[in-house]
């Protein structure tokens, strides 16, 4: 009879584990690798699981803040261009000779600026998110490229690169650390931390938050802030690690950080949504990509596959989630 019970409280624990959208994503990355490292060993060598963890980083970071906006009941789709814009102007500034910190820290403020300007106009002047971030990405994006005359900019400082390039620990690269703190740091605080829990109560039921107390709109304007910090943060670790700002970056890098953000658990509908989640998502969406890039298949279906990944994600979580105010991890 004991024996009987503890296999039913077991299987209890293991279909409860299985609720959870993070443990179905994580049991789905490691089938993938398992596959993976069955079709192609070399998969699993270290130079490989370098490259996957490297490509993993800027989209991750800028998940994080995507993920609390999409808590919040909202999005922002100039996050690919902010990315490029700050990465371009941060080498912009370091040839003409700026030291390496003024240069980093102006392109971080790049960043917030425009999330500050997305959040005002959508909370201040009531246009939606989807045309005011749609309509800033285009200007952003055409911004960047009258900055940069459109032209590449390479042969940057050693001391910058090495922030995309160097080791503060060893073997572990600068962007995985920066990325890995950040997810530990951000998961807690929207785990934990009332002023961010309180985005699950404005994506529940904005207008229950509203006459809760809660300040919506300073909230939602911080919001866009740290996605454009983040955004921002991400441009400058790339073009830290390319060692040049590409005219062509963050091309459609807002679809790839929307979809790990949904893939990973949050909603659309607002409500709904974890770091550690997003952070899956994108690992899952790593694994596809390399994947159809180990296994010869055609890369032109990348873009196929990510959007594919993104409706059903979507079709998903709108036929089968109805957040509630304040519900969250």
């Amino acid at each position: 009879m004991a024996d009987n019970l503890r296999k039913t409280s077991a299987l209890g624990r293991v279909m409860a584990l299985a609720d959870h959208r993070e443990f179905m994503i994580f049991y789905i990355i490691v089938l993938g690798v398992i596959g993976l490292a069955y079709a192609k060993p070399e998969f699993l060598s270290k130079p490989s699981l370098a490259a996957v963890m490297l490509s993993l980083t800027a989209q991750s970071i800028i998940a994080i803040g995507m993920t609390i906006l999409l808590v919040s009941g909202t999005f922002d789709l100039s996050v690919g261009s902010t990315f490029a814009l700050a990465g371009t102007v941060t080498a912009i500034w370091l040839k003409s000779g700026m030291p390496v910190p003024l240069a980093i820290s102006l392109g971080l403020g790049v960043g917030v600026l425009i999330g500050l300007i997305n959040g005002l106009i959508i909370t201040e002047i009531g246009i939606n998110a989807f045309i005011t971030t749609l309509g800033m990405m285009g200007l952003v994006r055409g911004l960047m490229m009258v900055v940069s005359g459109g032209r590449n900019i390479s042969e940057l400082p050693a001391g910058f690169n090495a922030l995309g390039q160097g080791e503060l620990i060893p073997g572990v690269q600068n962007p995985i650390l920066i990325l890995a703190v950040l997810i530990v740091v951000s998961d807690f605080l929207l785990r934990r931390s009332r002023f961010f829990r309180q985005n699950y109560y404005i994506g529940g039921n904005e207008a229950a938050a509203v006459l809760s107390g809660i300040h919506v709109k300073r909230i939602k304007v911080f919001n866009f802030a740290l996605v454009g910090f983040l955004a921002a943060l991400g441009g400058i670790i790339i073009t830290a690690r390319l060692g040049s700002a590409s005219t062509t970056a963050g091309k459609g890098l807002e679809l790839k950080v929307i979809s790990a953000a949904i893939i990973g658990g949050a909603s659309l509908k607002g409500g709904a949504g974890t770091i550690l989640g997003a952070l899956l998502g994108a690992a899952l969406m790593s694994i596809i990509v390399s994947s159809i890039t180990l296994l010869g298949i055609d890369p032109n279906w990348v873009d196929f596959v990510i959007g594919a990944a993104l409706l059903l994600a979507v079709m998903a979580d709108v036929t089968g989630r109805k957040p509630q105010p304040g519900a969250g991890p």
